[in-house]
């Protein structure tokens, strides 16, 4: 940790001689920085004049108070959204013009596991990025096409993608990896960069957030090479959304439309009310944030009834705008600060989302798509969903047991015992059924033994200090099951 910055000097007070002053030191601080870089130095110094735009504009926008004025909000226009039910029917012929991009910059840490999520194994044996990788050989074996996938990695994850992709080799598939930037983190009384050294610990530094990818792709010469590949099309989505399949109607339905962006809705549920959504402001169409919105409305925006979509993060993008967009300097969109702790320091990262972008794109509309085109997995709770009798695996993709079909999945909440992935395994050895689930709930030092049925509402609860172990073959229906049990009767 750099010592240089760590007294507290005064927090900015954010008028337009402060924005000069935090302007200018942070300009000398990445010059100084830069002057320590002893390799790529060039794209380097790209990134810090990148992130020194992104500084600058947030200083100004604290300076000015900009906000969203709340009475300018409207729902979008009916050609703003689309509904996937009306969207004509589709054919092959245009998937030559199609690349398929999984956002990998993430680690697995919060659910416990070392490296890449992409490679927490999460059905059947294969992995998120396994199942992307047949997800795309199937389309390519299928009609005879050459769909590129490719992985925007990070620095915490670019060296163990590298080695995991040449498994693939032999697949018939291509694919390839490019990092987005790397940005200082700053000190949040100094807003000064925490690093002083390009080689100082990876703590220090951020990648900052998928909004990076047009910069990043630009950049890296990906988007050139899908370009003179004849590619047009880049379907965009999070790698650990298992439900984020190639649509051959929503490419289709772009390419109809002349489209240059569309972003995938679905309807929302209790369990999504935080979720981004497609405005109308000002007569164009934006992503609002839950961060974007004034206190005295977070309820309002939280409701079902005014917001009724929200966004999925599978994106469809026109390449060509995009590098158009890029080289014109024209991608401006909000800026997410994001407050950490490094030791007992305060310090910020600024991110972007690349859903936001969205309003820069000429014909740009959201398609509310069925809810099984969104899948993530984020939690131990949302793994025993995924891996449950609930889903089939086809080519890589999940399917939903049709005797499912018109119903929401199960809401499924496991207690801090399930956090990691270890203690889901080792306390989940074998998969419950829950075709007939409708919620569940476990707390404490819980262990479900093999051929559980779990039907309707159950709720197991244990005290701290106790145990309860669910025999094999158990039912549990509409049951609360409290206390410390090894057998059960049912």
């Amino acid at each position: 940790m750099s010592k240089r910055h760590t007294k507290s000097q005064s927090t900015y007070a954010f008028d337009n001689t402060a924005t000069n002053v935090a302007a200018s030191q942070m300009r000398n601080a990445l010059n100084n920085l830069s002057d320590t870089v002893t390799e790529d130095k060039q794209r380097f110094e790209n990134e810090m004049d990148n992130f020194f735009s992104l500084f600058r504009r947030y200083l100004q926008e604290k300076a000015s108070g900009t906000t969203l004025e709340w009475d300018k909000i409207r729902s979008p226009n009916q050609d703003e959204v689309v509904d996937y039910s009306k969207l004509e029917e589709s054919s092959s012929t245009n998937l030559d013009k199609l690349a398929v991009l999984k956002l990998n910059g993430g680690l697995g840490t919060s659910m416990g596991c070392v490296g890449p999520k992409s490679v927490i194994e999460v059905r059947d044996g294969n992995t998120f990025l396994d199942l992307s990788v047949r997800q795309v050989e199937h389309l390519n074996r299928k009609y005879d096409v050459d769909v590129p996938l490719l992985l925007m990695n990070s620095f915490n994850t670019d060296a163990d993608t590298a080695k995991i992709i040449r498994k693939y080799q032999g697949h018939r598939i291509r694919v390839k990896t490019f990092n987005q930037s790397r940005f200082p983190r700053i000190f949040k009384d100094s807003l000064l960069p925490v690093p002083e050294n390009y080689n100082d610990s990876l703590e220090c530094w951020y990648p900052p957030g998928h909004g990076d990818l047009f910069e990043a792709l630009v950049q890296s010469g990906e988007l050139d090479a899908l370009l003179e590949q004849g590619k047009e099309i880049l379907f965009v989505s999070n790698g650990d959304n298992l439900g984020a399949t190639v649509d051959l109607k929503i490419l289709d339905h772009m390419l109809q439309t002349n489209s240059q962006y569309l972003m995938e809705l679905t309807p929302k549920t209790r369990a999504d009310v935080k979720g981004g959504t497609l405005i109308n402001y000002n007569g164009e169409v934006r992503l609002l944030e839950i961060a974007q919105v004034p206190k005295e409305h977070v309820e309002e925006f939280k409701s079902i009834k005014k917001f009724k979509y929200f966004n999925t993060n599978n994106l469809w993008i026109n390449l060509k705008a995009i590098k158009q967009l890029v080289n014109n300097n024209a991608i401006t969109v909000e800026i997410i600060p994001n407050q950490k702790t490094i030791g007992n320091s305060n310090v910020l990262q600024l991110e972007t989302a690349v859903g936001a972008a969205i309003r820069h794109f000429k014909g740009a509309h959201g398609v509310v798509v069925p809810r099984s085109r969104f899948l993530p997995v984020k939690t131990c709770s949302d793994l025993l969903l995924v891996k449950s009798d609930l889903f089939y695996l086809e080519h890589g993709a999940l399917k939903l047991d049709p005797t499912r079909d018109g119903f929401s999945n199960p809401l499924i909440k496991l207690g801090s015992h399930f956090k990691k992935v270890s203690g889901f395994q080792q306390r989940i050895p074998h998969m419950p059924k829950i075709l007939e689930l409708d919620h569940l709930t476990i707390t404490g030092n819980v262990s479900i033994g093999k051929g559980v049925q779990l039907k309707g509402t159950v709720i197991i609860v244990c005290n701290d200090g106790d145990k309860i172990e669910i025999p094999n073959g158990s039912i549990l229906e509409n049951v609360v099951v409290t206390g410390n049990l090894t057998i059960l009767e049912h």
